[in-house]
């Protein structure tokens, strides 16, 4: 059996390899993988691009440029290589040719295309381990496992908060509670994510554009969203305006749908995507994380929203990943907004917990990201 200090090793070597390409290939997962051989690092490769060739090829392309033998190595690798083809040929099969002797995985591939390459490694003569050493590579599939087996996207929720918890003054007031290190932070992340979602309120009151900021490296370009059931989004805003630096799509209930064909046509016409999802001025949010899956094949999904959005992404359990940033600010006022509202928790019980992922001091901002 495989030391399980080796496979922690090695297979966190090959998440952070894989982290590399985030954003640049989903819907595709994520994967790193390393070649070990006499205690050697002999081969190193991940996924690089939507398309392009699997880390098992790349990790072996490598070992043959370093003029390394593979027959015999260990492949440690983040997901279950893949069995079938798709836009490239499968994986174990360039394994099974190269001679490796091992394959030790982080986790299964619950798609169709990789069911049962672990059997036929296994068949081929090929010893095959799952391990759950490496917390690193099994959170590093997190996202597309989800989206394959549930049908939803990995959702990200972000806010900038005071030291007591307040995303705003009594008046509305937030810019800026974070500083331009985390802001610039958020702008990265918008970067790599399929879409960012908001709600109409947030529309209303800053008028935002939910791009990331120009000098970036866009590795890719996030559908905006908004969620707004009374089709309230003034065509002079400058989500709307924008709409050649990045899609945009409104969902509304089917009543604004129907009585405002006007407004729907002339948004149409500006290049907007405007569709229904629920009734008497409400909206799905499952159904628009739903949709952005099936039509848009997202995997990734940012909010960027006030607390009542938030609250019922809460309440619904649909909150995977929480990023807070945190100021050396303190209002004490009462009236103050929170972060999030509209749940109703009297006991500590009934609270939504979370686990703590990562901590970062940004200037004096302090970043907390939190998992399920």
């Amino acid at each position: 059996m495989n030391d399980p200090r080796s496979s922690a090793r090695y297979l966190d070597l090959a998440a952070r390899l894989a982290w590399r390409a985030a954003g640049l290939v989903e819907p595709n997962p994520l994967v790193g993988c390393v070649l070990v051989k006499d205690h050697r690092i002999i081969g190193l490769g991940h996924h690089r691009v939507f398309g392009g060739p699997h880390a098992e090829v790349n990790a072996l392309a490598d070992a043959d440029l370093r003029r390394e033998d593979v027959r015999g190595a260990t492949a440690y690798v983040t997901l279950e290589p893949c069995a079938k083809m798709g836009k490239q040929p499968p994986c174990i099969d360039a394994l099974i040719a190269a001679g490796v002797a091992r394959v030790v995985c982080a986790r299964r591939d619950p798609h169709p295309k990789g069911l049962n390459g672990a059997e036929r490694l296994e068949a081929a003569g090929i010893a095959v381990e799952f391990t759950d050493a490496s917390r690193a590579a099994i959170a590093l599939s997190d996202p597309f496992v989800k989206r394959v087996t549930t049908g939803l996207p990995w959702t990200i929720v972000k806010w900038a908060q005071t030291i007591d918890g307040r995303a705003a003054t009594r008046t509305g007031e937030s810019k800026w509670i974070s500083c331009e290190r985390s802001r610039r932070r958020v702008h990265r992340l918008r970067a790599r994510v399929d879409a960012v979602i908001t709600a109409i309120g947030t529309v209303l009151a800053d008028d935002p554009v939910l791009t990331a900021r120009a000098g970036w490296t866009h590795r890719r370009t996030a559908r905006r969203v908004v969620i707004d059931p009374g089709l309230e989004t003034p065509d002079s805003s400058q989500i709307v305006r924008t709409i050649d630096e990045a899609p945009l799509t409104i969902v509304c209930d089917d009543q604004a749908l129907r009585s405002q064909q006007r407004k729907v046509a002339l948004l149409t016409a500006m290049g907007v995507e405007v569709l229904a999802l629920g009734e008497q001025d409400e909206v799905s949010v499952d159904g628009v994380l739903r949709m952005l899956v099936h039509k848009h094949q997202a995997t990734n999904v940012l909010i960027e929203a006030g607390p009542g959005l938030l609250g019922r992404l809460f309440e619904g359990d649909l909150v995977d990943e929480a990023h807070v940033y945190v100021a050396p600010m303190l209002l004490g006022d009462e009236l103050a907004k929170p972060c999030v509202r509209g749940r109703v928790a009297e006991r500590l019980i009934e609270a939504r917990r979370l686990n703590l992922s990562r901590v970062k001091r940004i200037d004096d901002d302090v970043l907390l990201v939190y998992r399920r």
